[in-house]
């Protein structure tokens, strides 16, 4: 839902009742993972999407007879490959997805959830999917306190504490417990939906380079920071869709937030000058950030090697650092190379190879091989 929220507050600040219809679960190539919205307005307005189109008629349909309702469904989509047309999943994936009526009286805690996610605060939504306890029970849990019931107080209690683990590694699953919360049952369901706090995107270097990567960071879903020193330079104006800038030097800067750093951090060090690059690298390499790039010649590397070796890192952290920063695409242009950039922090995320998919085999997805960013498309 954290992709479509604003239209989801418009709707839901209007005081009619509409459908929000949630990926839960999938299997093998489903097009779109858990977590994945679409909402349907009375009107029939649609936004957002659990399939990437493939099911989106039939989850419309089903939508609307959920408002008529009021009375929230699972359903599940798809087939194997050879008939997946014919039903619309052509990927030949799974989907599990709960479509739910929601207003102000049925959801009470929404605007709330919503606020937190826009604020960057952590929240979790579990919600009880399958099995004998209420279908669409839902219970809002932050890393403080929670809010709403799921059928007892054993079972509220379990949820609590498996949610709040799982907001803060950032992901989103379904749960199985007793009918009473018992860890060793399975007959009850519980979709737990985290918003964790975006992760960061730290950009050293108000280039025209920077401002392409700040704008690509942002379109997938990184909080993006644009640091430097230089005033002039280092302006807001320059940087739209960055979440804030910064004019500090890069390692100061980087030094007074080092504790706020995770591995879903990505740090791109674009200053191309050893008397900001070198310092910021220092600190960003003793930091647990999953992606530390930096951009230059080979032949600017090297020396940045040796700079970096003279101030005492040493060759493990160095192993860390991705220079020249990005994939091999070519790229020229600044756009260009933050496609290259993006392309490598993808990558990085779920393992993939980086070759022409058509010159692969096997599953197309994969399982993640470090959370640079964690689920949140949704």
């Amino acid at each position: 839902m954290r992709d479509i929220r604003a239209a989801v507050a418009d709707l839901y600040t209007s005081g009619e009742v509409f459908a929000l219809a949630t990926v839960i679960d999938t299997y093998h190539s489903a097009p779109r993972e858990a977590g994945a919205a679409m909402a349907v307005s009375a009107s029939g307005e649609v936004i957002g999407s659990v399939s990437g189109g493939c099911v989106e008629g039939a989850v419309y349909e089903l939508a609307q007879q959920v408002i008529a309702s009021g009375e929230p469904v699972r359903e599940r989509y798809g087939v194997s490959d050879d008939d997946a047309f014919s039903v619309g999943l052509t990927c030949g994936g799974t989907l599990h997805v709960l479509v739910e009526p929601v207003s102000r009286e049925l959801y009470p805690q929404l605007g709330e959830v919503i606020g937190a996610i826009g604020a960057h605060r952590p929240v979790a939504v579990a919600t009880v999917v399958a099995g004998p306890g209420l279908l669409g029970a839902r219970r809002v849990i932050r890393p403080d306190r929670a809010e709403g019931g799921l059928g007892s107080d054993r079972l509220d209690a379990a949820v609590d504490d498996d949610a709040r683990g799982m907001l803060a590694q950032g992901s989103t699953g379904i749960l199985r417990y007793g009918a009473d919360g018992q860890r060793r049952g399975d007959e009850l369901e519980v979709f737990v939906q985290s918003f964790a706090p975006a992760p960061r995107m730290l950009v050293f270097g108000a280039i025209d380079f920077a401002a392409a990567v700040a704008d690509i960071g942002a379109y997938l879903g990184y909080r993006v920071t644009v640091c430097d020193a230089r005033p002039v330079f280092a302006t807001a104006k320059r940087f739209p869709k960055a979440d804030e800038v910064v004019v500090k030097w890069p390692h100061v800067f980087l030094s007074e937030i080092e504790g706020q750093i995770d591995e879903r951090t990505a740090i791109c060090v674009l200053t191309h000058d050893p008397k900001f690059d070198v310092p910021v690298l220092e600190v960003a390499l003793r930091t647990p950030a999953g992606y530390i790039g930096a951009m230059g010649s080979r032949r600017t590397h090297e020396d940045r090697l040796g700079r970096l070796r003279e101030a005492g890192v040493d060759e493990a952290r160095l192993a860390r650092l991705r220079s020249p920063i990005g994939l091999d695409l070519g790229a020229r242009t600044p756009e260009e190379t933050a496609v290259s950039i993006a392309a490598e922090l993808i990558q990085t995320r779920w393992g993939g190879s980086g070759r022409p998919l058509h010159a692969t085999s096997g599953r197309i997805h994969t399982e993640p091989m470090a959370r640079i960013r964690p689920h949140v498309p949704a």
